[in-house]
């Protein structure tokens, strides 16, 4: 009430000049002032930013948890979820073993490397990342809970989505998306043959194979996508590999060190990138109880340098035409497939998996189940000052500036508005 008693006194100004001039002279220089922040803050940060964002959200198999929904197309270290598992026979073939071989490089920039490249290796995609993505698929890695986005099907595909806010680092998703009358093995080669890719992914502009193991099937590739007119293309250094559980597959694919390909400043290169599938035959809709249906789980997160919340808009506004075009990509690669065509490098690549046996899946289920039950759900942490220091940023600068602006209720009102509107934001954060 209070602002519309204050709209019906400006409104009763002797010229509408008057009011006009009482409006736009402090709307407008707000208004410009945050759009100014937006695109300064999107546009530009500074190195020892990129520093901190390293050091803050490091890249290993136990943070929590989905570049174009999200590339099908990647926090704090939870050391309490880390679990030391026995050097146990559970696992059919000795993993670590065949990780201690050194990888051949496949199109690097010299045959001799480094003690800096020799260290780099041992962050790649290893046990500890297939355990994680196997908690991620039970649901249980600790994190906070999902909130549906979205639910669409169409004839021969059916889509869900997820998101959630951790309390630090990007925005997570996680997507179920069955698709009829396909094998697991085609999607999984279908996701990652990159020489496929370019005919139905027209973000992925280069793809380059940098170093792999033919025993264990570890890849590092290089990609570059294209990104809108008002942001630089981003780089991505990307280590995978795939788990076999029966017919079940673990896709793991994360950011990796690499010292083969320098950093530039053109592309932009993406550290925090995290994006894996669990793929497996289902029952198809047709309910003729047959497995002939397809269905995969992406977990995705990434730190792209854009604004999360300008990012979560553009993921929300564009998730379901995106997911709308893979579907004629994967027929396409089902005819490829069919022709008789031979198999891409990638694609034959997909096919040397590291087998995990059932009970090993269980014994880490078991364990995780554990280790939840241990903590206390029902004890609520207590709010940290450092929380509510952008709250109080926030509306103390709201409260300086409207009393030096002293012109009016309505100025100081709006002022406040967009003061606890921000604040809402910055504890989210």
């Amino acid at each position: 009430m209070a602002l519309v008693s204050v709209l019906l006194e400006i409104l009763q100004r002797p010229t509408i000049v008057d009011v006009l001039s009482e409006l736009l002279m402090f709307i407008a220089p707000l208004w410009i002032a945050v759009l100014v922040g937006v695109f300064v803050g999107w546009a530009w940060k500074p190195r020892w930013a990129n520093v901190l964002s390293k050091d803050t959200f490091p890249t290993s198999p136990t943070t929590t948890t989905l570049s174009t929904c999200f590339a099908f197309v990647p926090i704090p270290s939870l050391n309490s979820l880390k679990f030391q598992f026995p050097n146990c026979i559970l696992w059919t073939n000795n993993d670590d073993d065949k990780e201690a071989l050194p990888l051949s490089p496949a199109a690097s920039k010299s045959d001799s490397s480094s003690s800096q490249h020799d260290n780099e290796k041992v962050a790649w995609v290893t046990r500890e990342d297939a355990d994680h993505l196997c908690r991620l698929v039970e649901e249980k890695d600790g994190g906070p809970a999902w909130i549906q986005m979205m639910d669409r099907s169409t004839s021969t595909m059916s889509y869900q989505a997820w998101r959630r806010d951790p309390e630090s680092g990007p925005p997570q998703y996680r997507s179920r998306t069955v698709y009829e009358d396909a094998t697991p093995e085609l999607v999984r080669d279908f996701f990652w043959d990159d020489e496929f890719r370019s005919n139905w992914d027209d973000m992925l502009i280069h793809s380059e194979p940098l170093e792999e193991c033919p025993t264990t099937g570890t890849m590092v590739v290089q990609w570059v996508r294209k990104f809108p007119f008002f942001c630089s293309d981003r780089e991505y250094i990307i280590g995978r590999r795939i788990w076999e559980s029966g017919r079940s597959y673990y896709c793991v694919t994360k950011g990796v060190p690499c010292s083969l390909v320098p950093r530039r400043n053109k592309p932009r290169r993406v550290d925090l990138y995290y994006s894996s599938w669990f793929i497996r035959a289902v029952e198809s809709k047709r309910g003729d109880g047959q497995l002939t249906a397809c269905e995969v789980l992406l977990f995705h997160h990434e730190d792209m340098g854009i604004p999360w919340e300008i990012a979560k808009l553009g993921v929300r506004q564009g998730m379901w035409g995106a997911v709308k075009k893979i579907e004629p990509g994967l027929r396409a690669y089902q005819k490829h497939r069919v022709s008789g065509a031979p198999l891409s490098h990638s694609g034959l690549m997909a096919q040397i998996n590291t087998k995990v046996s059932a009970d090993y899946l269980r014994y880490l289920e078991s364990n995780t189940s554990n280790s939840l039950e241990g903590e206390n759900p029902d004890s609520p942490e207590k709010p940290s000052e450092k929380n509510n220091i952008p709250k109080i940023l926030v509306v103390g600068g709201a409260v300086l500036l409207a009393c030096t602006l002293d012109r009016g209720l309505l100025t100081k009102a709006v002022i406040f508005g967009v003061a606890r509107r921000f604040a809402r934001i910055g504890r989210r954060f």
